[in-house]
């Protein structure tokens, strides 16, 4: 049996934003880039700065974050195919 847990992210944000230090490292895309033509992070990634043209508003707040998604060991196919890791 499957369990789906649902984790509120609002309060989480909220508390990461609280501390000074945490606060700090989630506005690094925005304070701290390294302009260097090297990837760093993803923000030097062309879909970062696609995004931000596509939704500039979005994009002027350093505040705002962006979420991915990761599916680690995930199998869509059950058990007809092997198992892999992205």
């Amino acid at each position: 049996m499957k369990v789906l847990r649902y984790l509120r992210i609002v309060p989480r944000f909220k508390r990461l934003f609280a501390n000074g230090d945490d606060a700090k490292d989630l506005r690094w895309h925005e304070n701290a880039r390294n302009c260097d033509g090297m990837v760093h992070h993803p923000v030097e990634c062309l879909q970062w700065k696609k995004i931000d043209r596509l939704f500039p508003n979005f994009g002027k707040e350093a505040r705002n974050l962006r979420l991915g998604l990761a599916s680690d060991g995930m199998n869509p196919y059950g058990n007809l195919s092997t198992q892999h890791s992205s």
